[in-house]
């Protein structure tokens, strides 16, 4: 094996994302929802997310800035201190695929998506019905990364305060049945991923 070596401050921004989204793969994708102060509601989908602490029971989603522009779903979390996170699944990531376009601050995604809103139990933010699992959250922390003139990022840690399960992928023993679910993950460029073969390795004492 003959491995090829790079200086992260040597080469591109560019090829530093090409670099870790080609290689973290796959990754699961969040679909965020979240209002603005203007009561528009904003869905984004982001494939920097994960799993925190399951006690307290906490994910992340990092929201990478735009030209050094915080985009519009950190901009209402920080501000709101609310959000919705769905996993994105085989039946609806074309719908979620069309909430990736750039849209005026006063247009929802949702509209443009024909995805469905459904009222939360716990936050203002509404989910989307087309979802099999809806994490409603609240904002725990946010995170400025980047040089002090250079802030590059907004990561996000959100508690979760309610879950929203299908029942068609809810198993006895509380489990998730991953294969009901279906949730696809993202690779790179264009590309998306299934669940593939799915094998087990026992742990050892």
């Amino acid at each position: 094996m003959t491995l090829l070596s790079f200086d992260p401050n040597q080469i591109s921004e560019r090829q530093n994302y090409k670099f870790l989204i080609g290689t973290i793969i796959p990754r699961p994708i969040a679909f965020v929802t979240s209002i603005s102060d203007d009561d528009v509601i904003n869905g984004a989908p982001f494939s920097y997310f994960n799993v925190v602490s399951s006690n307290p029971p906490m994910i992340s989603v990092a929201v990478q800035r735009k030209a050094g522009q915080m985009k519009d779903t950190a901009r209402n979390i920080i501000e709101n201190k609310e959000f919705v996170v769905h996993i994105v699944d085989l039946e609806n990531v074309e719908q979620i695929n069309e909430t990736a376009a750039t849209l005026p601050r006063d247009q929802s995604e949702l509209t443009r998506a024909k995805l469905t809103t459904v009222p939360s139990k716990k936050v203002s933010v509404p989910g989307v019905k087309e979802a099999k699992v809806r994490f409603e959250c609240i904002l725990e922390k946010a995170i400025e990364l980047g040089e002090a003139d250079d802030i590059g990022v907004d990561l996000l840690i959100g508690k979760i305060v309610h879950y929203h399960i299908d029942e068609t992928i809810y198993r006895e023993d509380q489990r998730i049945d991953p294969d009901q679910l279906a949730a696809v993950s993202r690779l790179a460029g264009n590309n998306y991923a299934k669940i593939g073969e799915i094998f087990e390795i026992v742990r050892p004492d």
